[in-house]
């Protein structure tokens, strides 16, 4: 008989029917009214505005894709049905329900039209488009709301499907991506804007966990709000060419919107936001990241040009920058053994089988209980797994946040007699290390903790 990892029979799947059938009669209604009062307000205004592409005059009509294009509609109420909790229940509702809001919303704000004559359309195919004209007038255009739900409930199908089932789901998904285009529902700006808004749907609400944007009372420090403040400045500044030459300046905007995320994450103070798990990112947060993501590497391969190589500290700890996976296999001889992470901006090797990932931002100093945390991480990984190899601790560059966290180690488990000499030793391997006064307050702490449990220890 099949069991499940717990020696126990495996649950057998039954679908959410009750909290789904409540949330599809009010998706349902809402999307046709808000929906149909955009186009209607773009009607009476008698919107003219296009935005596309002189080679989109290139793009086929093809009537039969009127059926792909339909087959979303089937999708958006089976999507519910593959839901296994209550809390993906609810998060997959408030994707569709927050993807139908900002589309509405850019509809209202700049409205657009489709430019192109459609061919006349007989027989069956004829009857579709006949049904879909009678309530989709040509408005609604960028971004494309039939594109950001086709995202949303990809990902639906997607998470819950074999490989191969997998595939069948990915060609229906291109197929009805595709349709948009060669149904002359839209032009070609409103598909990547459209899976942005899917995308950043996906981030804000994931299946476990908190979302991104959720508050965290007392949490932003001054540092989080100077460098968060920094990444919007930079956010407003990217998104000019975009506006101000429109055509494929109109790009930058996925660079404004990068950093602009970036800068959520630092106002919220939780580098969850970069949604790491177990050394992968979210698909979400991988793409709409993108920009900000590669100058992030760019950026750490350029500072440890001349140091690309990690370090050996001490009893098989090495300190160094983000490996990529030659690094990490080849830099000592067998590999590294483990990982101990703590640059959430950075992917991890998949040839790492063990890894430890402790996610810290960038430019911010750690926090004492941070700071333990990480030693006691460093330790463990050292005990299961030293005898295998070494383990290399690292952050994107290996100058600041794991070498905090080494110094931290060597101290607590007495391999320095003082903050000051671990800091010697490591800075005698690795002298690039840069540690900010709020570092050395963070570690000095340590020490502090130290003199007051002995003092407690010889009052006793």
């Amino acid at each position: 008989m099949e069991t499940t990892a717990n020696g126990e029979p495996p649950q057998k799947f039954r679908p959410l029917w009750g909290r789904s059938i409540l949330w599809l009669l009010f998706l349902g209604p809402l999307f046709f009214l808000s929906y149909g009062y955009s186009n209607h307000i773009a009607a009476s205004l008698g919107v003219e505005k296009s935005l596309f592409y002189e080679w989109e005059r290139s793009i086929p009509f093809l009537p039969w894709t009127i059926g792909p294009y339909w087959v979303i509609d089937l999708f958006y109420g089976l999507s519910f049905l593959l839901c296994r909790t209550l809390t993906e229940v609810n998060r997959h509702a408030l994707r569709l329900l927050t993807a139908q809001l900002i589309s509405v919303a850019c509809f209202l704000a700049f409205p657009l039209r489709f430019a192109f004559e459609r061919p006349q359309v007989d027989g069956f195919f004829g009857t579709l488009f006949d049904a879909l004209m009678g309530f989709d007038l040509p408005y609604n255009q960028a971004p494309s709301l039939h594109i950001s739900l086709l995202v949303i409930i990809w990902a639906r199908f997607s998470s819950v499907s074999s490989p191969l089932w997998r595939m069948v789901v990915n060609v229906l998904a291109l197929l009805i991506g595709v349709s948009v285009l060669t149904t002359y529902q839209h032009h070609f700006i409103d598909v990547p804007t459209g899976a942005l808004v899917g995308l950043l749907c996906l981030w804000l609400w994931p299946d476990n966990g908190s979302s991104p944007v959720a508050p965290r009372i007392g949490r932003m420090t001054r540092q989080h709000l100077r460098v968060g403040s920094r990444y919007l400045l930079a956010a407003a500044a990217s998104c000019v060419p975009g506006f101000k030459h429109g055509g494929w300046a109109l790009w930058s905007l996925w660079i404004s919107l990068s950093l602009l995320l970036v800068c959520i994450i630092y106002f919220t103070a939780d580098a969850k936001g970069f949604q790491k798990t177990n050394g992968r990112r979210s698909l979400a947060a991988s793409l709409l990241l993108a920009p900000y993501l590669i100058g992030a590497w760019v950026n750490s391969r350029l500072w440890t040009l001349f140091l690309p190589t990690p370090v050996a500290i001490t009893d098989d700890i090495w300190l160094g920058r983000n490996p990529s996976g030659k690094e990490f296999a080849t830099a000592v001889p067998g590999g590294f053994s483990a990982l101990v992470d703590f640059c959430p901006e950075l992917s991890t090797p998949r040839s790492v089988q063990r890894n430890v990932s402790l996610p810290w931002l960038d430019l911010i100093s750690p926090t004492t209980l941070q700071l333990i945390e990480a030693v006691h991480a460093i330790e463990k990984t050292r005990l299961e797994t030293s005898a295998r190899g070494p383990i290399l601790v690292c952050c994107a560059l290996g100058y600041s946040r794991s070498a905090s966290a080494v110094i931290g180690w060597l101290y607590q488990t007495r391999r320095c007699a003082s903050i000051d000499e671990a800091i010697a030793l490591v800075q005698s391997k690795r002298p690039r290390i840069t540690l900010s006064d709020r570092h050395m307050l963070v570690l000095r702490s340590l020490e502090r903790m130290r003199e007051e449990s002995e003092s407690a220890d010889e009052e006793q």
